[in-house]
């Protein structure tokens, strides 16, 4: 929310206590800084009475971060949840010290970064430097009181009661509410990205943004990922550390700050430095956890029944044989909500009229088309669903504060441990039937008023963290299930952390270009906020899209890290969309069952790493001002550089600086370069091959994507190389079996691998 009113005023009915100098040093050595800062000059005695004290601790969890924490009162319960941090393990302490350059200045480092606290009087300021950004913060400032008259025309909807009767929110007292804020400079060029999966301007600057997990599908500001984490051009990100409501206002309130505010009396972020974007990503993924690494079979051609769609088992069989006769190999075949009957979301249990023996059904489709099944579920439970009273009389839902279970429908309460047992039996029962990896819908539909969690959680926390509890639970049911290696969900809500519990998709999207580069900008938003694997509703969600859409999104989506045909009420096999359409999805899978060698090593270095798959062109580029605002074409891993075609035959793009190659005509453009093609072949997307490139692709016959890379004999292309080059050959469980050397000349050390020259 605002917090001026222009440049000299505060908008009235707020009283705003700022930070003007420190009043006093409570800690200071090599472990981090303590100290209260004045809203006013300390000139005397008098000047210490009826006045606010602002505490700020700084300190630094891990190498290049430090944590600042601002605290008001501290008398103040802080109820759960919280992120968790270093999911993955506690990090090495970090090298940190205390300095005193001149009488009026502190400076606290870790690593690379380094805080400056100005101590002089009336001067208070905190600047952060690291080898490659200066961040300046000017003050930091807090509103402490609100009145809540002046709170009504910014509450949204979620905020109001039955009635639309005004709700009082937590920390409000006597009509007032507290909340804190912080700003930092936004300098001369800077760009902001990230803050989840957003779909208008995927720079951020100019923005106000809101951390509220909503299901409002792909057009508007809202978001079904929220993460409250922003990258800067500038080589540095700020995490604030709080899962409620953080709003933040990008160069919009103040055209030079960046602000982020929360209800309460404190707050925590940290500054990830490193060096470079990419190393600030890194160390974020490393402080919120690693992704786990998908299952080579995921990364196939995912096929669904739709969403409102009728189907039964001759449908299903249909669709796998459609596609199997059309050369259009599926890996994965996705039944959507109606594998249930109808009002029984979400029952568990399967529609006996469609599907009389599921069991035996997808045994015998297994068998048939070699395809694995993912199957799709939600977090709430029908009244008329035959678990509902189950979980009522064990206590297994959501309670409202007077101990009615909260009902639009019912909702599992995975703070109650033994609900999360329940809900895990549930899903293990299902994958026992032959599912193999689970759709996690929804997740954002949680109320935050007027309901009581089992672990007396602060209900506006939960809000955006439920679908971190949600999708934990499904993961770990299936990879003790199935085994670690195979577990994989297809998830569409998350916060920060959810990177962990791969794959995620955009949500519903209309089947226009328009809604196709909005998802674009949803994708490359989302990975600039540390998730590593992504994908999309191929052909859009809603409608049915024409011919052209079709085949321009099939390209996209192929050449994304995961790949799912899914719709609406309309089913997405691409026969009901042309001859062009069959045409253009054969290509293009089997194009990406080529690439597997590739994509896979590039998948278990974003395990490994937590280096997203897809990639912004600003965090591969960041000293190209073109790609600053580059956000209809990516990188795909290392090496391949995607754009997508937005247009029925005008394609446009750009090339960074070198010698780039067509990965399917080896036509060489030489860099920097922008480009424009009028009558862009429906049946082509342009992907461009990185200069000092080795791409090692499977067999032209090749049907899945989980073959033995190690064992098949792999071609070997070359791109433009001026020096030696080392490929890694990733293998199937998840590690790396080998490198490929290739000289300059193109000769290679192939050592245990079968290679084959390429056309190139």
């Amino acid at each position: 929310m605002k917090f001026t009113d222009g440049l000299w005023h505060r908008p009235t009915g707020q009283v705003f206590a700022g930070s003007v100098e420190v009043a006093d040093i409570l800690r200071a050595d090599n472990e981090g800084l303590e100290y209260l800062v004045a809203p006013k000059p300390i000139n005397s005695r008098g000047d210490t009475l009826n006045t606010t004290l602002l505490t700020v601790e700084i300190t630094s969890p891990m190498e290049d971060v430090l944590r600042v924490k601002l605290s008001h009162h501290h008398g103040v319960r802080e109820a759960g949840p919280g992120f968790e941090l270093f999911p993955d393990g506690a990090p090495s302490k970090p090298t940190t010290k205390l300095s005193r350059p001149d009488e009026n200045t502190i400076n606290f480092s870790s690593g690379r970064l380094s805080v400056a606290l100005n101590t002089a009087s009336r001067s208070y300021n905190l600047a952060f430097t690291d080898s490659t950004a200066v961040v300046d913060i000017p003050s930091h400032h807090t509103v402490h009181s609100m009145s809540s008259n002046s709170l009504l025309s910014s509450i949204p909807d979620a905020l109001m009661g039955p009635n639309h009767q005004t709700v009082a929110p937590p920390h409000a007292a006597n009509g007032w509410v507290r909340f804190m804020l912080n700003e930092m400079t936004l300098s001369v060029g800077e760009t902001i990205y990230g803050l989840g999966e957003r779909f208008g301007p995927f720079v951020k600057n100019g923005q106000n943004v809101g951390m509220w997990n909503a299901d409002g599908g792909t057009s508007s500001e809202q978001a079904y990922k929220n993460v409250p984490f922003y990258l800067s051009s500038r080589g540095y990100g700020i995490f604030v550390n709080h899962p409620e409501e953080v709003e933040f206002e990008v160069g919009r309130e103040k055209c030079s700050k960046v602000g982020f505010s929360v209800r309460g009396e404190s707050l925590e972020y940290f500054v990830i430095g490193g060096g470079s974007m990419r190393a600030a990503l890194l160390n974020y993924v490393r402080m919120t956890g690693r992704p786990a690494l998908p299952p080579a079979w995921t990364f196939g051609l995912y096929l669904s029944t739709s969403f409102t769609t009728s189907y039964d088992q001759d449908t299903v069989s249909s669709f796998l044989k459609g596609m199997r006769d059309r050369d259009c190999p599926v890996r994965v075949f996705h039944l959507d909500c109606f594998w249930m009957r109808r009002y029984d979301w979400c029952s568990f249990t399967w529609d006996p009229e469609a599907f009389p023996d599921p069991k035996k059904y997808l045994s015998d489709i297994k068998k048939e088309y070699n395809v694995k099944v993912c199957a799709w579920i939600n977090p709430y439970i029908s009244q008329r669903s035959a678990i509902f009273k189950e979980g009522v009389e064990k206590g297994y839902f959501l309670l409202r504060s007077n101990g009615d279970v909260w009902q639009c429908m019912a909702l599992v309460d995975f703070t109650n441990p033994q609900a999360c047992d329940w809900y895990a039996g549930l899903v293990a029962k299902l994958l026992d039937t032959g599912v193999d990896t689970i759709k996690t819908d929804f997740g954002e539909r949680v109320p935050h008023l007027g309901v009581k969690w089992h672990d007396n959680s602060d209900p506006w926390k939960m809000h955006n963290y439920y679908t971190q509890l949600y999708n934990d639970v499904v993961f770990k049911t299936i990879q003790k299930t199935h085994g670690a290696s195979e577990a994989a969900l297809f998830a569409r809500s998350a916060t920060a952390g959810g990177q962990r519990f791969p794959v995620h998709w955009g949500g519903d999207c209309e089947s226009s270009f328009e809604a196709m580069a909005e998802t674009l900008r949803g994708g490359l938003s989302l990975s600039s906020s540390g998730f590593a694997f992504w994908s999309h509703d191929i052909g859009g969600f809603e409608g049915h899209p024409a011919e052209e859409i079709f085949c321009r999104w099939v390209a996209f989506g192929l050449f994304s890290s995961h790949s799912r045909l899914h719709g609406s009420g309309s089913y997405r096999v691409p026969w009901n969309y042309g001859d062009s359409a069959v045409a253009v999805t054969s290509k293009m899978v089997k194009a990406k069952l080529r690439l597997m060698p590739y994509l896979f090593a590039q998948a278990i270095k974003a395990h490994n790493t937590g280096l997203p798959v897809l990639r912004t062109m600003v965090l591969e580029f960041p000293d190209d001002p073109a790609c600053q605002y580059l956000d209809k074409q990516y990188m795909l891993g290392d090496s391949l550089l995607v754009a997508p075609v937005f247009h029925a035959s005008s394609a446009s793009y750009y090339i960074p600086s070198g010698k780039w190659t067509c990965f399917w005509t080896n036509e060489v453009i030489q860099g920097p370069k922008w480009v424009k093609k009028d009558n862009y072949p429906l049946d082509m997307i342009p992907v461009f091959v990185r200069p000092n490139s080795v791409l090692l692709l499977g067999p032209e016959d090749i049907r899945v994507p989980d073959y033995d890379y190690e064992k098949t004999q792999l071609e070997v292309r070359t791109y433009a190389l001026d020096k030696e080059v080392a490929v890694d050959v990733p293998g199937l469980k998840g590690e790396i079996v080998g490198r490929v050397k290739v000289k300059q000349d193109g000769q290679w050390e192939a050592g245990k691998f079968k290679l084959v020259k390429g056309k190139n």
